[in-house]
Formats: C-alpha cells, structure tokens, sequence
C-alpha cells in the first residue's frame, strides 16, 4: 500500500531577478514586476507546510541595491528558505562579490542539507566563471581557458554567461551521493545552470556531471533554473527539471510547490510553470536494492 504522505516539500523560485528598471521586450523580462511576484509566491508558501523554499538563483539583474527589496520579501517566508545565486547576482561592485553568499544566508557556496533522510545537496555552478570570483582570482583565468576550449569545440553552451565547476567539486558531489547511498538516503541536487537536456544554457561540465548524478543509486532529481523557458527530461531514472523564470512576462508569475513521495515527485505548478507527476520507478531508486 502506497505512503500518500509526502517525505519532502519544497517551494521552488526561479530567476526573479528583480531590478529596478524598465522592460526589455525583446527578452520580454520585467525587472519591476518581480517584487509583486514574489509577495504572490511567499503568500502561497505561506498557507503551505513546507519543509524549505528554494530560489535556484538570479535573485536579481544587477546591482547590489537591489538585492535587499528581494529578501525583505523573503523574510517574511514561514518556512527556512535556501537560496542560491546564479550569474545575474554577481553582476555588482568588484568590491561586494565576495559578500554574495554570504548575504544569502549560505553556510558555503556548496553544501548538503539533510531533511529526514532525504539530502539535499547544494551545488555552486558559478564556481569558475568570469564574473563570480573576485578579480585576480586564478579561477577567472581558468573561466577564460576553459570557454576558449569551448569554442574551439564549437559547443553551444561556450557562453560568457554560463560557468563550470572544479574537479574539487565535482569529487564533493560524488563523495555526498556514495555517502548517501551508503547510508539509505536519497539525494536532490539543486543548481542554478542546467545539465540535461543539453542546450546553449548548461553548465559547462553538464555531461560529466549528468553522468555522474545519474549512475548513482541515490540521485532522484536535480533541479535549477537559468533557462528561463523551463525544460525537463528523465535519464536513467534522474529527472531533470528545468523550472521557468518569474522575471519574464508582465503579468504571469512561474514558481512551483515540489512534494516527494515514496514512488513519485508531484510539482504543482503556479501560472507559467506547469504541473508534473514524475514517477520514481527505477529498482535503483529504492536505495539499498542491488542494480
């Protein structure tokens, strides 16, 4: 008989990225109308029984003054919330780049969270990049090398608004989900870039992590934002979803209410952003269980 109580549920923001100032038609983003969005979505989370809120990055546009209206908003959420910063948060002074993480309340800029045996596993996608170290970090060297060998291969995703991350970090990520297994629990990976379905928006190491994440027994999801269309796709029984950006259109908000169950992930979706039943159907999935 199905347990019909959800283990896990999670408010899910992606890609405020609130500003103040005027519409971009073209990209058919409006920087103001964020503000009245967010207070919808915090109204929604508020009637909920959350166990977190997540904002899986770009908070805001630019502009460091125009963080604060964002998270006085988001103080007033009744659950924890986690947040996550995407490109657009570190388009600010050189001098406050190293204060992002530390200004949304993250403990590192990756970490795990565990929630009643299920980890939720918080990935720095913005680790070498060209605008989130400070300047004169080797890693901004790095940035450059490796989009340089991007574009030589002719990858789509050789973007200066994308990033990657180091093979620090990518051990960290295979060592939290061999412990998780080790131990029974299950594993959500969030992130801000996506990893698959592939596209001109992935994370710069997107098939290696994608390959990591879904060899193990562990991994139910990953979830990020970034592409502000949404995507999603299943690959060996990991499902990857790409949640929309609550900056684009006028009127239309996009956030999400996601609920773990035993046998399924339900997304119940708010405005552009769609609902989905995900089946976790895979025997690997049941951690413990030989594949």
């Amino acid at each position: 008989m199905t347990n019909d109580l959800p283990r896990l549920r999670l408010g899910i923001i992606a890609d405020p990225q609130y500003a103040d100032l005027d519409p971009n038609p073209v990209l058919d983003r409006h920087f103001r109308q964020s503000l009245p969005k967010l207070r919808e979505a915090v109204a929604h989370f508020n009637t909920q029984a959350l166990d977190a809120v997540v904002v899986l990055g770009d908070l805001i546009d630019r502009g460091w003054d125009n963080l604060a209206p964002v998270l006085e908003i988001l103080e007033g959420l009744a659950a924890p919330r986690m947040l996550l910063p995407g490109n657009h948060d570190f388009l600010v002074t050189p001098d406050r780049l190293p204060d992002v993480h530390a200004a949304l309340g993250m403990p590192a800029p990756y970490h795990e969270v565990r929630i009643r045996g299920l980890r939720l596993l918080v990935t720095d996608g913005n680790e070498i990049s060209l605008f989130a170290p400070p300047e004169g970090d080797p890693r901004r060297d790095e940035a450059k090398q490796r989009l340089a060998g991007l574009k030589a291969k002719g990858a789509p995703n050789a973007q200066e608004w994308n990033a990657g991350i180091s093979s620090r970090q990518m051990n960290w990520i295979a060592d939290r989900l061999s412990a998780a297994q080790a131990d029974g629990d299950q594993v959500i990976l969030l992130g801000h870039y996506p990893l698959h379905p592939f596209s001109d928006h992935s994370l710069w190491d997107a098939e290696e992590l994608t390959r990591l994440v879904t060899a193990s027994p562990a991994a139910l999801a990953y979830l990020c934002g970034h592409q502000h269309t949404g995507n999603y796709a299943e690959k060996d029984g990991v499902h990857f979803v790409n949640f929309k950006g609550m900056v684009d259109t006028e009127r239309q908000n996009a956030f999400a209410v996601l609920s773990v169950f035993e046998d399924r992930i339900e997304i119940s979706g708010h405005g552009r952003e769609p609902d989905r039943r995900l089946d976790l159907v895979r025997e690997k999935r049941r951690v413990g269980v030989p594949s």
